[in-house]
């Protein structure tokens, strides 16, 4: 089976999205994953800091994002040669209506500071090596967003209801003609998070993400990246997956999604 090179393919005015962004719910929406790579591609090739590291990322979800043509846009909210932050908005192709928004917190890199903090043991209980390769058993199309990487599962599922965590590879670009960066690979695979430890049937109920949080301690390195997801439900229909993002090292940092809960 031949798959696409990219997620995005440039156009003239933005991209144009490929099937490999295809998310569960709908052959026509996009995961929430791409879409938020891409703003944090933006917000990095828009900030003045040469060099800087990404440290936070809030993004906003406004509506889902239709697979097809979109637009970013940026807009540097506080500027600073140390630290800034920067603002990136996502739009459909036909439409200036925002559909995703990312604020980032971005930082002048330093190598005079304090030394980092001892490691703590690895949250992954096994390397990729050792772990368990899967293929989900949701998505309704062969060619979606789970192609975009190789996942391999040291504990839990994404067939199965509970915690998970889970380590990927990517197998595709972000954008075509260009190589994939470890932090573009960091935002494709977080918002997964909510997928490999749901706690509902996905045939029975949604739980779709409004927005996700990402914190960085450091940045991420290596072709393998991780993270470890629990999913805590309310019970007024609402929902929480939080995740350790890691890489080979240890840990990077954290991610936070709020969840809104129905019946399908």
């Amino acid at each position: 089976m031949e798959l696409p090179a990219a997620l995005y393919e440039p156009t003239d005015d933005g991209f144009l999205a490929t099937a490999l962004t295809i998310g569960p719910w709908d052959t026509g929406l996009q995961h929430a994953g791409p879409p938020a790579a891409l703003l944090l591609r933006e917000a990095e090739r828009a900030g003045a800091i040469s060099g800087g590291q990404t440290v936070r990322l809030a993004y906003d979800i406004f509506a889902p994002v239709p697979v097809g043509p979109v637009r970013v846009r940026s807009s540097v909210v506080r500027p600073g040669r140390r630290i800034e932050l920067v603002e990136t908005v996502l739009s459909s192709g036909d439409d200036d209506r925002p559909l995703m928004r990312l604020s980032a917190w971005r930082m002048r890199t330093r190598t005079d500071g304090p030394a980092a903090s001892e490691a703590p043991r690895h949250p992954a209980a096994a390397m990729p090596e050792d772990s368990r390769a899967e293929e989900p058993a949701f998505f309704s199309t062969d060619v979606a967003y789970h192609r975009a990487m190789e996942w391999r599962f040291p504990t839990g599922s994404f067939n199965s209801p509970g915690p998970a965590s889970a380590w990927t590879r990517p197998g595709c670009a972000l954008v075509a003609g260009e190589p994939i960066t470890p932090l573009q690979h960091l935002l494709v695979m977080t918002d997964a998070a909510s997928g490999i430890s749901a706690e509902l049937d996905w045939t029975t109920a949604t739980f779709a993400n409004v927005d996700l949080l990402v914190s960085l301690h450091r940045q991420p390195r290596g072709e393998w990246l991780g993270m470890d997801a629990v999913t805590t439900l309310g019970d007024g229909g609402a929902a929480q997956c939080t995740a350790v993002l890691f890489d080979a090292e240890g840990a990077i940092g954290r991610s936070a999604q709020a969840l809104f809960v129905e019946p399908r």
